[in-house]
């Protein structure tokens, strides 16, 4: 696959994951032609109480505003209830992503390490794998999943760790990545918090010393088909 012609998904839970998993990666497919689809399924607000409709208009024009920022095409929600989405039927969830893959029928797919502590993006995972599933026919994709901060690293020891295959140098959209967070504004938190800009960029700091360049994100693979050596 060449980078400038590829369909991105972005296939995520809440408002601010897809900036927190890949937003530098985001950014870069957009600078170099890609056409990038954000898909974020749950609500992002049942579980914080309050003004639930006025909590959520906000995520959703942050979203915008953050999508904005990395270049997105377009971004779609869902409303699918925030921290319960293993209340509702999986086929429910598979129906929606199939339905935005049908629409925007992707080269590369990013969404959810399987083993975070949140259950929203365990169910999302599990959506995107079964709506994925390699059927003879079907257009070969590349699957990675993502950590993200304050989810992923937080999960107790008997889930499945985020171990990374994959690294992406995002040196050079780090600070993209940390405008599109601010958009944010309820969702970002004060260092030490990992879910803060100091906490985003140690941890692009941390992964870029694991390949060898100034920052970096990190992705598990979950799919990657060759059709050559």
């Amino acid at each position: 696959m060449t980078s400038g012609n590829l369909t991105i998904a972005a296939i995520f839970a809440h408002p601010d994951d897809e900036v927190l998993a890949c937003g530098g990666a985001l950014a870069l497919h957009s600078e170099a032609g890609d056409a990038v689809h954000v898909l974020l399924l749950a609500t992002g607000a049942v579980s914080r109480g309050g003004d639930q409709e006025a909590y959520i208009a906000t995520l959703q024009d942050q979203a915008r505003e953050a999508a904005g920022v990395l270049g997105v095409k377009s971004i779609s929600f869902r409303d699918f209830p925030d921290n319960q989405m293993d209340s509702v039927p999986l086929l429910d969830v598979v129906k929606q992503v199939e339905a935005f893959l049908q629409s925007h029928p992707a080269d590369v797919i990013y969404t959810h390490h399987p083993g975070d502590m949140n259950i929203d993006h365990l169910v999302t995972h599990r959506a995107v794998a079964t709506a994925c599933r390699p059927v003879p026919g079907a257009k070969p994709v590349e699957i990675l999943t993502c950590e993200i901060n304050s989810s992923t690293e937080w999960a107790p020891a008997p889930l499945t760790p985020f171990v990374p295959q994959d690294f992406l140098d995002i040196s050079a959209s780090l600070e993209r990545k940390i405008a599109a967070l601010d958009c944010y504004a309820g969702e970002v938190r004060d260092w030490p918090h990992p879910r803060s800009g100091k906490g985003v960029r140690a941890l692009a700091c941390w992964r870029g010393t694991q390949c060898g360049v100034e920052a970096a994100e990190a992705f598990g693979i979950m799919r990657r088909v060759r059709k050559s050596l």
